[in-house]
């Protein structure tokens, strides 16, 4: 293996250890306490493990968590009821709705019912439009991480070619908008794209987005390539035991790492980023509430 590893776990530690310090300020200077509030419908156990480490790193950086945990059941007009509630609390500064939200349920209207200022997910029609033409707005968290590592990495990133493997609202197509802001040549690969292979040889950096485990090899990396694996995909492990599993990414990773010149792994690389972004987010929208300046270092 000849890439350089990028601790993604190392990472997400100083960027909450960065945003404990700032809202320390923020307390001990202008008496404010950055909130976030974290709605979850339902029982599903993914979700529910996701909301109590949110709420505890919330904490852990000196911010307010507040969790609302609603039945499966609950009607669309009581869950939007509370998210009107919170975008009218001076206290929340941040409203995360945990996804996917029981079947009953308008996806697209809820999140488009949360204020953009207190979007912290970026996934509101505002902050997508905003994103997308070079504005102000609230950044989608594993997006945002990933930037923040490749500029940790890089320095500049102005002129590099850059291809993301995957075109979906929540990673592939903000982070093409991101490195279109940091001035990449940014290609958006997908299941359609013809000679897919050739296409990410192209890419200084490589971006995977694609939801499909170990689905980009050694042998579609540029030498000395960059290497962002977004994919979490729990696969058969009959090596650890019957009916045991282990978590990988979108690529291969023994293979890519042998020609890339650095890699984030999976477990370890991009998912910690995710949780630490939203922290910082949570932090930038009470920024903004009070007309404060936003933290540096923290924001796309």
């Amino acid at each position: 293996m000849s890439a350089t590893i990028i601790d993604g776990k190392a990472f997400a530690a100083s960027v909450r250890e960065k945003v404990a310090t700032h809202v320390a300020r923020l307390k001990e200077v202008n008496d404010i306490t950055p909130g976030l509030a974290v709605v979850l419908v339902g029982e599903d156990p993914a979700s529910q493990v996701y909301v109590r480490s949110k709420g505890k790193q919330t904490v852990e950086v000196g911010m307010n968590s507040y969790e609302h945990k609603l039945d499966d059941d609950t009607s669309e007009e009581d869950l939007l009821a509370l998210i009107d509630k919170l975008n009218n609390d001076p206290a929340v500064h941040g409203i995360l709705v945990q996804l996917p939200l029981p079947d009953h349920l308008n996806e697209d209207l809820v999140i488009n019912a949360i204020d953009p200022a207190k979007d912290v997910d970026g996934f509101h029609i505002s902050n997508v439009g905003l994103l997308g033409t070079g504005q102000k707005s609230m950044v989608p968290c594993t997006p945002l991480g990933c930037l923040m590592m490749l500029r940790d990495h890089h320095g500049s990133l102005s002129g590099l070619n850059a291809v993301v493997v995957g075109r979906s609202n929540i990673v592939g197509k903000p982070m093409a908008n991101l490195l279109l802001r940091d001035s990449c040549t940014v290609t958006i690969a997908h299941s359609r794209t013809k000679d897919i292979e050739a296409v990410c040889r192209q890419a200084d950096i490589l971006v995977a987005a694609v939801g499909r485990p170990q689905m980009v090899t050694g042998d579609w990396v540029k030498p000395g390539a960059t290497v962002i694996d977004v994919g979490i995909n729990r696969i058969p492990a009959p090596e650890k035991g019957e009916g045991k599993t282990r978590l990988v990414g979108d690529c291969d990773f023994d293979s890519c790492a042998e020609v890339a010149g650095a890699i984030t792994p999976v477990p370890g690389g991009v998912g910690p980023m995710t949780i630490a972004c939203l922290l910082a987010n949570t932090l930038t929208a009470c920024c903004r509430a009070n007309a404060l300046p936003e933290p540096e270092g923290l924001t796309a």
